[in-house]
């Protein structure tokens, strides 16, 4: 369907994100960096805001391609259970109205790095 300035994709079953590698290398500084406030940092509330949503949208992203490759573990293997315990996790995290602050920041943070640590396990348990 087509809008006057955009194009909107009907895309049920996220195949257009599956074909687009992940750009993991900005985020893991991302998420870094946000971990390593100690909580005297004086950004805006709006900045806050904006640092948490873009770790939002990536972490959506690492949660669709880490439930694309866990469904291709065995049902009954343990690193399934966890990846399936950490998309749910994720689900409950991501439904969080975001805030203008530091804490939820690094929460956002945190969520990233829990799901490319099921996301890489799950990669390396396909490939070996």
């Amino acid at each position: 369907m087509h809008t006057r300035s955009h194009t909107v994709l009907h895309d049920p079953e996220g195949l257009i994100g599956a074909e687009l590698p992940l750009d993991r290398e900005p985020y893991e500084c991302l998420v870094k960096a946000v971990l390593a406030w100690t909580g005297t940092e004086a950004l805006a509330e709006r900045d806050y805001e904006q640092i948490a949503l873009q770790l939002t949208g990536h972490a959506r992203a690492i949660a669709s391609d880490v439930r694309r490759r866990a469904a291709r573990l065995p049902t009954d293997s343990g690193p399934r259970a966890l990846a399936d315990i950490v998309l749910r996790e994720a689900e409950g995290r991501l439904s969080v109205t975001i805030e203008g602050t530091v804490r939820c920041v690094q929460n956002r943070a945190r969520l990233v790095r829990a799901l490319y640590e099921r996301l890489l396990e799950a990669a390396r348990l396909q490939a070996g």
